[in-house]
């Protein structure tokens, strides 16, 4: 019976140093004497020999690996700090557990140094708005040294970029003047639409002179349904033209009238007219028959007349002789 028992406990004994158990999220690697196995042992109960065998266990789930903010010089010479996370998840565990002694310490150290080369590459806007492809470049680049490991790179994303104050400040001055810039067109625009409706409201009122007095009565009729103490009544300009232009028929009939009046004056001897009066001339009866007289010659002034005189009939006649 001692005998049985003890054989009995020599295999339990072997039986628990034999088995291992593999969880599903996991593969195991078998090292014999210090060499690996070719087979992985899968999810479940694993048997090995005791004490010439040794089992390790990998995770082959997807690993999320922060990578420190990494300071450095974008390409347009800005200093930004920048931060991002790695995905990644084993696929040969022989590799992962023989090629690099530390598999997870390699991809940090990998992505950190990926993230401050691919920031020296970038400009500031691009790490800012477009960082999809910078994200899919070093996706690449952490892919080159990891798939010598047995790691596969699911993703990498970058989380945050971090500006100097005066970086953010300068930004939010440009993003500013950008927003006035757009205002001011926008306002211009509305202008030039409106002033073209209401040049075409004037050649519409100018061919149909009624319609301002019609908008002007409906502008009183708005104003006035405020019930407002005072009314504000607009004068038309209108009234000013017409009374610019009733001045200056006035003044263009006073200049007619006084040059009439001058030249009156040194034809016939009259006296110039009143102001405001135009020179009187007589008109002719139309009953009375118009005979047209001959014209003569001035005739030269006589020998002791006086200059600027014309000499009557006597003066033309020849002075008879002196009697001897």
């Amino acid at each position: 019976m001692v005998v049985v028992d003890a054989v009995i406990a020599l295999l339990v004994v072997y039986i628990g140093l034999s088995v291992r158990t593999v969880q599903q999220y996991e593969l195991g690697v078998v090292f014999r004497f210090g060499r690996v196995l070719d087979g992985v042992r899968g999810p479940g109960l694993a048997r090995i020999v005791p004490v010439a065998d040794r089992m390790r266990r990998v995770n082959v789930q997807i690993v999320t690996m922060p990578v420190p903010a990494q300071e450095g010089i974008t390409r347009d010479n800005v200093t930004v700090r920048v931060d991002a996370v790695v995905y990644f998840k084993v696929v040969d565990p022989v590799k992962a557990i023989v090629n690099v002694q530390d598999y997870g310490f390699a991809i940090s150290q990998v992505a950190q140094t990926s993230l401050r080369s691919i920031i020296g590459k970038s400009e500031l806007d691009d790490l800012l708005a477009n960082r999809e492809p910078i994200n899919q470049g070093l996706e690449l680049m952490l892919d080159s040294p990891a798939l010598g490991w047995g790691i596969q790179i699911d993703r990498v994303e970058i989380k945050d970029v971090a500006l100097p104050e005066s970086m953010k400040r300068s930004m939010a001055r440009q993003a500013e003047a950008d927003r006035e810039r757009r205002a001011r067109i926008i306002t211009a625009d509305g202008e030039f639409q409106a002033s073209a409706r209401l040049s075409e409201a004037a050649k519409v009122m100018a061919q149909t002179p009624a319609a301002l007095q019609l908008r002007l009565l409906q502008t009183v009729v708005e104003v006035a349904a405020e019930k407002n103490s005072t009314l504000v009544l607009p004068f038309p300009v209108e009234l000013l033209r017409f009374l610019e232009s009733s001045t200056e028929r006035a003044t263009a009939q006073a200049v007619r009238e006084a040059g009439t009046a001058r030249l009156a004056e040194a034809v016939g001897g009259t006296p110039p007219p009143g102001p405001g009066t135009a020179a009187a001339v007589p008109e002719p009866d139309p009953g009375v028959e118009q005979l047209e007289l001959p014209q003569y010659p001035a005739a030269p002034p006589a020998v002791g007349s006086e200059p600027g005189l014309a000499g009557t009939e006597t003066d033309r006649t020849p002075a008879p002789p002196h009697a001897t």
